[in-house]
């Protein structure tokens, strides 16, 4: 393993550690994933949900490599079904750059007017598509008619809705926002060359 590579790894190992969610279990899957490739960004994002009477969390990890988007889910569960001990699901997938066909990345900045080059956003919505989940939205077709009772079918659109994360300066911080920020910018840059 070259100094670089270790120094990377020891930075996405730290951040994974930062958020304090069964970051071993976390760290091998993602480094399972990773086989020998190098990282070229990363961000980590932690989230925690109410579930009625329970606390959930989940942390998704997403790693640039120079081949491929490795993207790793982790969620805790509660005691349920045959489980009598609350436990963890983590998987990860490994998707090739050139399977990558949108990365949207929605900014929210706060004073518009006043914004200059640089500043950071409020929040960043990352959203990815590379065509394994998708969206269908179905609707009654209607025409410009108002008196009209014929019967026009169905309208629809189908939309790639593989992955969105969103992170906010005022839950998870300036600097995740920042990190997110790069790692789209990064991600980007990188599906362009393909």
């Amino acid at each position: 393993m070259t100094d670089t590579r270790a120094t990377v790894l020891n930075g996405l190992r730290l951040e994974i550690e930062r958020g304090g969610y069964y970051p071993t279990l976390v760290a091998e899957a993602v480094e399972s994933a990773l086989a020998d490739e190098s990282v070229d960004a990363y961000v980590v994002h932690q989230e925690t949900t109410l579930d009625q009477s329970e606390i959930r969390r989940h942390v998704t990890v997403l790693v640039l490599t120079p081949t491929r988007l490795i993207v790793g889910h982790t969620d805790e569960h509660g005691a349920e079904g045959t489980s009598s001990a609350p436990f963890a699901t983590t998987s990860t997938e490994a998707v090739r750059l050139d399977r990558i066909g949108s990365v949207v990345v929605t900014r929210t900045v706060a004073h518009p007017e006043r914004h200059s080059p640089g500043d950071p956003p409020a929040e960043v919505v990352l959203s990815l598509g590379w065509g394994a989940v998708g969206r269908v939205d179905i609707e009654p077709a209607s025409c410009s008619d108002p008196t009209c009772e014929a019967d026009h079918g169905y309208t629809g659109s189908i939309t790639a809705d593989d992955l969105t994360l969103r992170v906010s300066a005022a839950a998870e911080g300036p600097e995740v926002v920042a990190r997110t920020a790069e790692f789209a910018a990064a991600l980007s840059a990188a599906t362009a060359r393909r």
